[in-house]
């Protein structure tokens, strides 16, 4: 994993693509601006993790019918 330290309205780039802006930082807590094209998804972990359940799930169940 890198790790990188920085300031609030400063970025990091990931491709040429994906910018992640940090927009405000108060105590424990980041807030993140993210700019993606449309034909990526961009999700918190937990909304992701949910999302992968939801689709086993479905999978799943149109294996068994």
């Amino acid at each position: 994993m890198l790790v990188l330290s920085r300031r609030r309205d400063e970025s990091i780039m990931i491709g040429e693509e994906i910018t992640i802006t940090i927009v405000d930082v108060r105590g424990d807590k980041v807030r993140l601006g993210i700019k993606a094209p449309p034909s990526i998804s961009v999700h918190r972990e937990e909304v992701y993790k949910a999302i992968q359940n939801e689709n086993s799930e479905q999978s799943s169940a149109s294996l068994q019918s």
